[in-house]
């Protein structure tokens, strides 16, 4: 169901873990598209390396 506002559902997924063939880790989250219409980068917990990764939104 589609949500009223300038708020989205995005996907964030780690950068570092595809470059060496494992699983990538995967959030959802919610984010102001109006505020913040750039692509948002944050440190997450990464579970198959084992550590906090860079992760990118995608789409």
């Amino acid at each position: 169901m589609a949500s009223k506002g300038p708020r989205v559902i995005i996907t964030l997924e780690c950068t570092e873990a595809r470059k060496i063939g494992k699983s990538p880790s995967r959030y959802t989250t919610t984010k102001n598209k109006k505020t913040h219409p750039e692509r948002l980068e944050t440190k997450k917990y990464n579970k198959f390396l084992r550590r906090h990764t860079l992760h990118k939104e995608i789409k």
